[in-house]
């Protein structure tokens, strides 16, 4: 057996993972992407690997990679369409809403003067967020309408397709805190409350890392979450309202782990890579039947 690690770039999470693999006795190979070339005729060398662990930094590169490998029958995690929902923050938001997940309110528009008209419909204070985009930027809350025309004409001007869609969420009040549930395949495995004085929590923006024990609820939740984009290795952002009710916010498709991993006592990548390898045994065994 081995396995392809798709990356951009080698972070701490890519190290762990090829510790993980290397420990398991899976011979594996670190492919940079952005090194590689494809021919979408010919397989070449990519029938060598059982299965891919996509860890790249660019989504639009580990679409077209997964692509790739999916079209000689290799299987990615994650998929190129799971990939492709979670970098989109409104397909996703939409693939909850039918599946019936929790979340918060949400209202699109995409020109400036209809993006005024869905934050005045919200409500003030709400969050103005780019559709696609990840550690925590470029998200405004707004509190007036000043605020509103300002950050909206800002995206207006600046263009571009990250501020052509104008992304408009209700703001929850949550208790200084938000909670992020790591999913491997149907398994919530490790969470983590994420806890900032500041009204964004990501550890990227300096949030603080703990452990929460996982509900059987909230398991449940973050199952239908992580089946409504299509499954895979993902970790779920959840918000809590102050009436006690936990929202899914965002569904994440390659998230880091590495400040995760010592809160929780769970070997993320460990856990990563048995998934992988029952992925890749599956494969094979479809194969040969």
């Amino acid at each position: 057996m081995r396995i392809a690690i798709l990356h951009s770039r080698i972070r701490v999470e890519e190290r762990l993972l090829a510790e993980s693999f290397q420990a398991r006795g899976i011979a594996f190979d670190l492919l940079d992407v952005r090194q590689a070339v494809f021919d979408i005729h010919e397989p070449g060398g990519l029938t060598e690997y059982d299965a891919v662990l996509e860890r790249c930094i660019s989504q639009t590169q580990a679409v077209a990679a997964t692509r790739l490998f999916e079209r000689f029958g290799i299987p990615c995690i994650n998929t190129p369409a799971v990939i492709e929902t979670c970098g989109d923050k409104l397909t996703t938001s939409l693939r909850l809403a039918e599946s019936g997940v929790p979340t918060p309110r949400v209202r699109i528009a995409l020109g400036g003067d209809s993006a005024l008209h869905a934050v005045e419909q919200m409500g003030y204070p709400c969050v103005l967020k780019p559709a696609t985009g990840s550690w925590g930027r470029l998200l405004a809350r707004v509190h007036d309408r000043d605020a509103a025309e300002a950050v909206i004409e800002h995206k207006e001007t600046l263009g571009g397709p990250q501020h052509g869609i104008f992304y408009v969420q209700e703001f929850i009040d949550k208790p200084g805190r938000d909670l992020r549930v790591f999913m491997v395949g149907d398994e919530a495995i490790a969470g983590i409350v994420r806890e900032s004085e500041h009204w964004i929590t990501n550890t990227a923006r300096g949030g603080r890392a703990g452990r929460f024990d996982i509900s059987a609820d909230l398991a449940a939740v973050c199952r239908s979450a992580a089946r409504a984009v299509g499954g895979g290795i993902l970790a779920i952002d959840l918000l809590e309202t102050r009436g006690g009710e936990v929202l899914v916010s965002e569904v994440n498709h390659t998230m880091e782990f590495r400040n995760s991993i010592q809160p929780t006592g769970v070997d993320i990548p460990g856990r990563i890579a048995d998934f992988v390898i029952a992925a890749a045994q599956a494969n094979a065994e479809t194969i040969h039947a």
